[in-house]
């Protein structure tokens, strides 16, 4: 997922420095959506891990 969000965010570069900015700005948002999924996942993740009690790797 986090790949993902890098994805979009490399063709919302791209698309700024030629000049598409309506191209750049959704792909902006949708890689800045995707990011903010992944945290939160990653966090719930992290919790769940720490109830069941099971040691870091």
């Amino acid at each position: 997922m986090l790949g993902w969000a890098v994805t979009f965010l490399v063709i919302a570069l791209i698309a700024a420095l030629f000049g598409f900015g309506g191209i750049a700005s959704a792909s902006a948002g949708i890689a800045q959506i995707i990011f903010f999924v992944f945290i939160a996942l990653f966090v719930i993740a992290m919790i769940m891990r720490a109830v069941r009690g099971r040691p870091p790797v």
